[in-house]
């Protein structure tokens, strides 16, 4: 059984198209829940309407809220989207015989929802096997197993939580990276210049790296890209 499991903070807007989506293609046994971190605006309300289980996290913060749901979550396999994310509608097949296979953890490829053909460019590299494709805009896959055996998201992390599970369940699990593509939005760019988001996340991924802090972090995403 698949438990999916979407984090969010005011997204009203997104939502209700979302659920009812991955209600529509999703097995008859899949869970959807909505784990949220206070939003102000109509996201619960609307996700429960929509069909999903609808939860306050005890605490604020993407990695906080993933574990949060996946705590409440029944399912053997856990199912990580983002809000403004939307896997193609055979996934639950797809995740299924992944794990069948053999494979622990996993991912689809990057499809924008525009025609700009620099994004279409980035798209392309997240069929390869690359650090920077371990972004939770690909969505991932992970065995409820894998996922307890590293102690989920580490809820200390306010950003690069899903490159950061994801190093550390592949030292544990084997990892799939599917031929199909996930529709995911363009919001970022829209608000920001395309070479203006690339150095944001070049930068980020680099003091990641070099273990800067935190703090450090989000403070430097905040001043480079005006973004939520």
């Amino acid at each position: 059984m698949i438990s999916i499991i979407i984090p969010t903070y005011q997204e009203a807007d997104n939502i209700t198209q979302l659920v009812s989506y991955l209600k529509t293609h999703a097995h008859k046994d899949t869970e959807i829940i909505v784990s949220d971190g206070g939003s102000t605006d109509a996201t619960l309300s609307l996700a429960e309407a929509a069909g999903a289980i609808a939860l306050l996290s005890t605490q604020k913060g993407r990695a906080a809220q993933m574990n949060y749901g996946a705590s409440m979550a029944k399912g053997n396999i856990f199912y990580f989207i983002h809000a403004d994310t939307f896997p193609p509608a055979g996934f639950c097949s797809d995740i299924n015989k992944a794990v069948a296979d053999g494979f622990g953890l996993g991912r689809y490829r990057t499809r924008f929802n525009t025609d700009k053909y620099i994004l279409q460019l980035n798209a392309f590299f997240t069929r390869f096997d690359l650090f920077v494709c371990y972004g939770g805009d690909q969505t991932l896959f992970i065995k409820k197993e894998l996922f307890e055996n590293i102690q989920g998201f580490d809820t200390g992390m306010q950003i690069m939580e899903d490159y950061d599970i994801t190093v550390r369940a592949r030292e544990k699990g084997s990892y799939r990276i599917f031929s199909k593509d996930a529709l995911v939005s363009s919001r970022k760019y829209d608000g920001n210049s395309w070479w203006r988001v690339q150095r944001a996340n070049y930068t980020i991924v680099q003091m990641f790296k070099q273990g800067a802090s935190q703090e450090a972090m989000v403070q430097r995403y905040r001043e480079m890209l005006d973004y939520r």
